[in-house]
């Protein structure tokens, strides 16, 4: 086992163990942790979890709480919970990722190793659609853009986005199809 698959190992044992860990005290104790211990880089991965999670957690954590109040049931010590396991399960798979290569951890499963190679295709395929309406945007609004602009252009990029994605599934399914995948 080379040092990327160990580092892996270690963090699917960690994320299974923080499924089982119910008290807010031990998950921050555990956050605080991590981050002492993923060194310089604490704050920038830090930061990418927190924006990362920013909408998700925000609109399931707002959804919870009214709920919670509809039934009334007490709400802050489950949101403290879940947001902090959530947290933390995000700053460590961002801190796994910056640490290792993937594939390198990968390379005892072939097929494992074909799929992380594809989505990282992938993500590189979208990264360059993403970069590209971005650059195309600030180059078509040489003032800063209305909340409206910023609507339109948010609407053109997630259709076009599914268009991509669609065509590259379609695409997909006809190679695998073609390579005989579907046969019963």
């Amino acid at each position: 086992m080379n040092r990327a698959q160990s580092w892996l190992l270690l963090y699917l044992l960690t994320v299974v163990g923080i499924t089982f860990v119910h008290q807010a005290g031990w998950l921050a104790a555990g956050l605080g942790l991590a981050l002492l211990a993923a060194g310089p880089a604490r704050w920038r991965l830090l930061t990418r979890a927190v924006l990362a999670l920013l909408l998700f957690n925000v609109s399931v954590s707002l959804a919870y709480a009214l709920v919670a109040w509809w039934q009334a049931r007490p709400v802050a010590d489950v949101l403290l919970l879940m947001n902090l396991r959530v947290l933390l399960l995000v700053f460590l798979g961002f801190w796994l990722v910056d640490r290792i290569k993937l594939l390198e951890a990968l390379a005892g499963w072939p097929l494992l190793a074909m799929i992380a190679t594809l989505a990282i295709g992938q993500v590189a395929v979208y990264r360059r659609l993403l970069d590209d309406f971005r650059l195309a945007f600030r180059s078509r609004n040489p003032v800063s853009p209305t909340p409206v602009d910023l609507l339109r252009h948010a609407g053109a990029q997630g259709g076009a986005l599914l268009d991509k994605s669609l065509h590259s599934a379609d695409q997909v399914a006809q190679a695998m199809r073609s390579r005989g995948a579907f046969d019963a």
